[in-house]
């Protein structure tokens, strides 16, 4: 009995790790001092995403800083709704490049806050999941 307890809780907990930010990263697309880099997101959580905070950094092949900046992803503000249970979404980043950058720019997208309902905050750590697409 005390097994077959333990193996339902460990088998219960992995299911409940699983719920998570599923995101997806375009490659960066430059053009003249802007680089917009494409996000899709997808909420796996049982529970809908208020608002979610992400930062995007843009190195040139050499690993240099090209640029970054952060924006609110979900929510956040008025003009951004929440993310309901096995819904998706996207968000296009818009970052100012140097003319020196070139055009073969490598996208990093780190979450910073992740508010599920209630103001419930969720690890943006373990509980967003980061893909990139190749080009």
């Amino acid at each position: 009995m005390r097994l077959l307890l333990t193996s339902v809780l460990l088998v219960w907990s992995g299911i409940v790790v699983s719920a998570q930010l599923a995101v997806t990263v375009a490659p960066a697309k430059v053009t003249g001092q802007k680089a917009v880099i494409r996000i899709g997101m997808k909420n796996t959580f049982p529970e809908t995403i208020e608002s979610a905070r992400a930062a995007v950094f843009l190195a040139d092949p050499q690993g240099k800083m090209a640029g970054k900046t952060v924006q609110w992803v979900i929510g956040g503000t008025k003009d951004k709704p929440a993310l309901a249970p096995d819904k998706e979404s996207t968000f296009n980043f818009v970052v100012t490049v140097g003319q020196c950058a070139g055009t073969n720019l490598v996208p990093t997208v780190v979450f910073n806050r992740l508010v599920l309902k209630g103001g419930k905050e969720a690890n943006p750590v373990k509980d967003v999941r980061i893909q990139k697409v190749e080009k």
